[in-house]
């Protein structure tokens, strides 16, 4: 089921090299634009089946002496706290969180940017608060007609307004919570800043995908836009690279669009441009690393599918709009997929549909499935959980590990006390019980000693899980997908 099909030590080495090559062609001094995720990247573990989530920030372990962060953070982006979706936070208090996770593993957090800056208030509270942290702060300004005004932009009443931000190694990377943060910008101004001082500075782009030398519909490059499908990015071939070198590469098209303008800039600053094409400004070494391109095509169709699904629950909760679930049903079609495909989705429904109420599927390493039902003690997700674990301990599925003794208290707990209305056990409930019940039964230790083989295991649930349960499953590193539709009928789920 796990196929590893990405050489992830191929991976460190090359990339680090790569960045090295392109720091030595600038004269020594590159500002690296780093998009997507450094930290926690499953999407690309998903589709690239032994990539780790951290392979980006091992790379920069690599280089860490040479090496210093710049984080970029947009002050339209503060002002309306705007959250990332998949941790929940703020991208002021993420920005924070960075800082403390490079700073964990030995890298080195140079300063923080505030782009787009008005003189908000909540931004200069914000700056206020990192400055008493001890954290250097630069403003970069809004610039009338960006990227359209060229000898405005390139100017001392452009970039030359913005702050000059003081960096000290040789490899600049200016990373940030999310997209639209001003990253680009970020590193231009730097460049023109750099030019004025008579420093020579470069400029990269790195971005994991698409896959610049991967073919245009490959499931690798077709799965990254399955995953932006909410911000219009199409994967398209990059035409300036086609006229400079015949030959077809992969870019998208917000960096096609956006070139001509910084060619242009860098003809302003540089006084010609060291890049014919987009993919020139790239340093992505990632098809170079894919040992098995079927399990990398495989693992990418798995993450359409999940894309789907989830994007439909998104719809049916009104947090995403229909042309988004039309999109990924284009590229679906184009790679003749249907959740029908995803084996999980049969087995779940089959289960409900004999049980006549919510069930869920999952599928182990090993390629069997189990499924769970509702009980008067367990809810589906907890009861599937259950199975799982047992059937990894070599544990006779009819075996109690939990009593209903044990159980029962939690319920009249949770009931009587704590005011829920269902009584059965959440799938934390169901772990917290089980660890009470191994201080005495070594059976049950044994099974939560099979959590860790769950990783990368494939799940699908007949309702929308409660956020409990799908939180639970996403800490597991279970890949859950469940259909559009709730147990109960009424309007408001907690």
């Amino acid at each position: 089921m796990n196929r590893i099909g990405f050489d992830h030590e191929q991976y460190v080495k090359l990339q680090s090299q790569k960045i090295r090559d392109r720091i030595s062609q600038f004269g020594g001094k590159l500002y690296l634009e780093f998009g997507g995720k450094l930290f926690d990247d499953y999407h690309a573990s998903r589709v690239l089946p032994g990539f780790q989530p951290d392979s980006k920030v091992k790379m920069l372990l690599e280089m860490k002496d040479e090496a210093e962060i710049v984080i970029a953070i947009s002050a339209d982006d503060i002002e309306r706290s705007k959250r990332r979706g998949d941790l929940g936070i703020t991208y002021d208090d993420d920005t924070l969180r960075l800082i403390d996770a490079f700073r964990g593993i030995g890298l080195y957090i140079g300063s923080v940017v505030i782009t787009h800056y008005r003189e908000q208030a909540i931004a200069d509270k914000f700056i206020h608060r990192l400055q008493a942290l001890g954290i250097r702060v630069y403003k970069h300004y809004i610039i009338p007609d960006y990227p359209a005004n060229i000898p405005l932009i390139v100017s001392d009443e452009g970039f030359g307004r913005n702050d000059y931000i003081e960096t000290e190694r040789s490899l600049v990377v200016v990373t940030a919570p999310g997209p639209g943060s001003g990253k680009m910008a970020t590193c231009l101004s730097q460049l023109y800043h750099e030019y004025k001082r008579g420093v020579r500075a470069g400029y990269a782009k790195f971005e994991t995908f698409p896959v610049w030398n991967l073919p245009l519909k490959h499931p690798v490059n077709l799965a990254y836009e399955a995953a932006t499908a909410d911000l219009d990015d199409v994967n398209m071939i990059d035409p300036f690279h086609l006229e400079a070198y015949g030959v077809s590469t992969v870019n998208y098209n917000r960096d096609v669009e956006i070139f001509p303008v910084l060619e242009a800039m860098f003809r302003r600053i540089y006084g010609e441009s060291p890049y014919k094409s987009p993919t020139d400004m790239g340093v992505n070494v990632i098809a170079q690393c894919i040992t098995d391109d079927e399990a990398c095509r495989e693992a990418s169709r798995q993450e359409i599918l999940r894309r789907w699904y989830d994007t439909a629950v998104s719809v049916r909760q009104g947090l995403s709009q229909p042309e988004e679930l039309r999109k990924l049903e284009l590229i679906m079609n184009s790679l003749d997929i249907t959740p029908e495909d995803r084996p999980v989705v049969a087995a779940a429904l089959k289960r409900a549909e004999e049980t006549g109420g919510p069930a869920m599927a999952l599928e182990l390493p090993d390629g069997s499935i189990v499924t769970g039902k509702t009980s008067s003690l367990l809810g589906a997700a907890s009861a599937c959980l259950l199975n799982a674990l047992k059937k990894l301990a070599g544990i006779d599925k009819k075996l109690l590990l939990i009593a209903p003794g044990i159980i029962q208290p939690i319920q009249h707990l949770k009931v009587e006390h704590l005011g829920n209305h269902n009584p059965r056990l959440h799938t934390d409930e169901l772990l917290i019980a089980l660890s009470i019940c191994a201080v005495t039964n070594p059976m049950a230790e044994i099974t939560i000693d099979q959590l860790n083989f769950l990783r990368g295991c494939e799940a699908h649930s007949s309702v929308i899980l409660s956020h409990v349960d799908a939180d639970l499953f996403k800490k597991l590193g279970v890949n859950l997908t469940t259909e559009a539709k709730y147990q109960a009928k009424k309007l408001y789920h907690k």
